[in-house]
């Protein structure tokens, strides 16, 4: 899905005979204890840092828990090392992101998309609008990443100028991406499921659609609904925004030419930095071409010249940039962060990562999804006992491919064992430990995406409506015993 340049399915799940489940679990309580008084303290300012070291905090604990345990320093050092390279891939893709909306923003591509999109999305369809938009661009792309990096944030950019809470625009986008990024052959999470179970893809593919259809058409219907009974009364006035837009910038849909060039790339599954790194070099040379007064302005200097050009571009990639405007409105939306806005969402994701590296490392991850496993003795129970693993370890290992890989080693005899066909396991794999993954604040995938799209967590937690309703629908289906395919039908097939 996004690229994190890792082969998560060649891990080995670290057991622990010694650490017993309680102790597994001392290391999860004080992180939820720290983390709630740090969030009661400081509100929505948690994420600027504190939260960061509360990660840490909660490392220290699993770390001597593990030293109790006669884990060695070494050891734990290691698996931190190892998780933290996993995510490297998603750092740099996060710094390459940055950069992309910075020109994006500089060439007028984001300002063009919002002036047209102003035209074509009213607020009574926008949100269901931003569901079926972004699910067809991560069906083609395989990845919520792109997804969020580039449709995303241009509709968060026309909800902040239609007046549209940001949290349900958010909601809306995640919802719509995470649904192709969890149906698209082209996305990675969407071939380790099948192979961590032992089905093939299209098979888990054409399995997964029975859980999938029915909760992305429930998702559009809700946003339908909130659509209707949105307050209009105090929406941005259209008309003066776009005419402030063309004040500012050069509109013209021969910029659109960038982002679907990218897209394009991404379909052609070039990989994701060279994607991003071509969009940027592209929106810069575009902004050069179509904006020069802007650039000359952002560069320092009245005229455009190679150095003010140069120092135009650069700004945009790396550093905070504002273009004013005579709109309130597009003053606040209108400023990107660079490479430097970033910074704060990759050290969030190296502490979580230094957190889920010892918790892996003292076989506490192991421990948590044995006792599930032991917990539940029915079918149903078994699905569930998937689901809550899937939901924990997004939760402590802070990085969805673990969510996929551990429980996709731990169940699969089991699955066997109630001779159930291995689709089922991979199908609850998705429904509960990709989608997820974007609802929890430190995990790579929810720090990236409220880190790309500018709005925390939090507020669009409710709104993303497919994201938690799938791990519901796949416990419905198990306990109504809806389409539970058996082994001895997998092999009659």
């Amino acid at each position: 899905m996004e690229g994190q340049n890792q082969s998560p399915e060649n891990e080995n799940v670290i057991e622990n005979k010694n650490l017993n489940i309680w102790e597994a679990l001392i290391p999860v309580f004080a992180l939820i204890g720290m983390l709630a008084y740090n969030v009661y303290v400081y509100g929505d300012d948690a994420l600027s840092g504190s939260n960061q070291f509360i990660l840490l905090m909660g490392a220290a604990v699993a770390a001597i828990v593990g030293s109790y345990n006669k884990v060695d320093y070494k050891m734990m050092i290691e698996e931190v090392a190892k998780n933290i390279k996993s995510t490297s891939g998603a750092i740099l893709i996060l710094l390459m992101v940055g950069s992309l909306a910075g020109t994006w923003l500089l060439s007028g591509i984001i300002p063009t998309m919002i002036y047209y999109g102003l035209q074509v999305l009213n607020p009574t369809i926008f949100l269901a609008a931003c569901v079926v938009i972004c699910a067809i661009i991560s069906v083609a792309t395989g990845s919520s990443w792109t997804t969020s990096a580039t449709v995303g944030i241009a509709l968060i950019g026309i909800a902040e100028a239609l007046g549209i809470s940001l949290g349900m625009t958010a909601g809306a986008v995640l919802s719509g991406a995470y649904f192709g990024d969890k149906l698209s052959p082209l996305s990675d999470t969407t071939n380790l499921a099948p192979a961590m179970a032992g089905t093939d893809l299209f098979t888990h593919i054409r399995y997964m659609t029975l859980t999938t259809i029915p909760t992305i058409i429930i998702t559009i219907l809700v946003f339908v609904v909130i659509g209707f009974t949105l307050d209009t009364e105090g929406v941005a006035d259209t008309a003066s925004i776009l005419s402030s837009i063309e004040a500012s910038f050069t509109v013209s849909p021969w910029l659109f030419l960038v982002p679907v060039l990218v897209i394009g790339m991404i379909i052609k599954k070039t990989p994701p930095l060279i994607a991003l790194l071509i969009g940027t070099l592209l929106g810069g040379l575009f902004a050069l071409i179509f904006q020069p007064d802007v650039v000359a302005a952002i560069g320092g200097s009245d005229n455009l010249t190679f150095m003010s050009g140069y120092k135009g571009v650069m700004n945009a990639i790396t550093v905070d940039i504002a273009i004013p405007t005579n709109s309130e409105v597009l003053n606040d939306l209108f400023s990107a962060g660079g490479m430097y806005g970033m910074l704060g969402t990759i050290w969030l994701i190296i502490c979580a990562m230094v957190f889920g590296g010892i918790m892996e490392a003292i076989g506490a991850l192991a421990a948590i999804s044995r006792a599930l496993l032991n917990l539940f003795h029915t079918t149903f129970g078994l699905f569930a006992s998937t689901v809550f693993t899937c939901l924990g370890l997004n939760f402590t290992a802070s990085d969805q491919y673990l969510a996929i890989v551990v429980p996709g080693k731990m169940y699969a005899q089991a699955y066997k064992d109630k001779g159930l066909a291995p689709e089922n396991l991979s199908r609850t794999l998705e429904d509960s430990g990709t989608v997820t993954s974007v609802l929890i604040p430190w995990n790579t995938c929810g720090a990236y995406h409220s880190g790309v799209l500018g709005v925390p967590v939090v507020d669009y937690l409710f709104f993303a409506v497919f994201n938690w309703l799938s791990p519901f629908m796949t416990l419905f289906f198990a306990a109504f015993r809806i389409k539970i395919k058996m082994l001895n039908e997998a092999k009659a097939a």
